[in-house]
């Protein structure tokens, strides 16, 4: 009797795409492009979404028994967004750090003894994790003259980044990416990464960006690898929590963190590449 022929392996399940879901996702990005052309309005709406994503971090860090200091967490959040907008992050930061580092360590001394350490590194962590890399946004909406382009751009190519992951990879997607989130499949991953790509060398041809082709695919292709890494730190900070989503706010699309991982990484990214092709100068 002839040996059978190996079992294929399973396909990574499909994102589920709903109206409901690709409505919620319409309004919200409206809404945030809609911010960014009244600077004060996009702030607030940075500093909004940092706290709640940062409460959200906090109930993940209950849920496994280490939980954060988050007076201080918001404290830090709100001081490095304060800092950003006053542009005064350069000259001031090492003493923002400082100062969560030793209230941290100092509340965390009337909480429980066995969890000291913990609280006092999730703190930071959480600082860092939400109000710092939050604040290229802030950055970038910053940059003289092209400040509302740019901001407009990047968070495009964000939002397409998981539109095009979602979208490919309920197609053709059959190689799951990751153990940490098996709907995400590397047909997914690549098909966002070629389409982003090519929209940011087409995007590269309005003249409100001041860009070359190139640019416009680099930064669309770091763009897109970095937030496909921050949607994937999120799921690693789930799964390891044990739970589905972050939190109910946003209809279809789960916790405010769950919606807004991707831009975290991909803000970074946008705002480092910037520097790397020669758009925005060094100090």
């Amino acid at each position: 009797m002839s040996a059978s022929a190996p079992a294929a392996a399973p396909a990574a399940a499909a994102p589920v795409i709903t109206g409901r879901r690709v409505v919620v996702g319409v309004a919200l990005a409206v809404l945030g492009i809609g911010c960014v052309f009244y600077a004060p309005a996009f702030y607030l709406l940075i500093l909004v979404l940092a706290i709640a994503m940062l409460f959200e971090l906090s109930r993940l860090c209950d849920i496994k028994g280490q939980p954060l200091e988050i007076q201080v967490a918001v404290a830090g959040v709100v001081g490095y967004v304060a800092l950003a907008i006053f542009h005064l992050t350069a000259k001031w930061e090492g003493v923002l750090l400082a100062s969560i580092i030793i209230a941290a360590f100092w509340i965390g001394m009337y909480g429980d003894r066995e969890r000291y350490f913990s609280r006092t590194a999730h703190t930071l962590l959480a600082v860092l994790y939400l109000g710092k890399l939050i604040t290229y946004f802030v950055f970038i909406r910053e940059l003289p003259d092209v400040g509302i382009a740019m901001t407009i751009f990047v968070i495009v190519l964000i939002a397409l980044t998981d539109v095009f992951a979602m979208l490919v990879g309920s197609l053709i997607g059959r190689h799951p990416l990751t153990k940490i989130s098996p709907k995400k499949t590397v047909e997914g991953a690549v098909g966002a990464l070629v389409v982003v790509s090519a929209i940011g060398a087409l995007g590269a041809m309005l003249p409100y960006l001041q860009l070359s082709w190139p640019q416009g695919a680099a930064l669309g292709a770091i763009t897109c690898i970095a937030a496909q890494a921050g949607d994937l730190v999120e799921s690693a900070l789930k799964r390891d929590a044990g739970v589905k989503d972050t939190g109910t706010v946003i209809q279809g699309h789960g916790g405010v963190l769950d919606r807004f991982d991707s831009y975290l990484f991909g803000g970074m990214a946008f705002f480092a590449m910037l520097h790397v092709v020669g758009r925005v100068p060094l100090g």
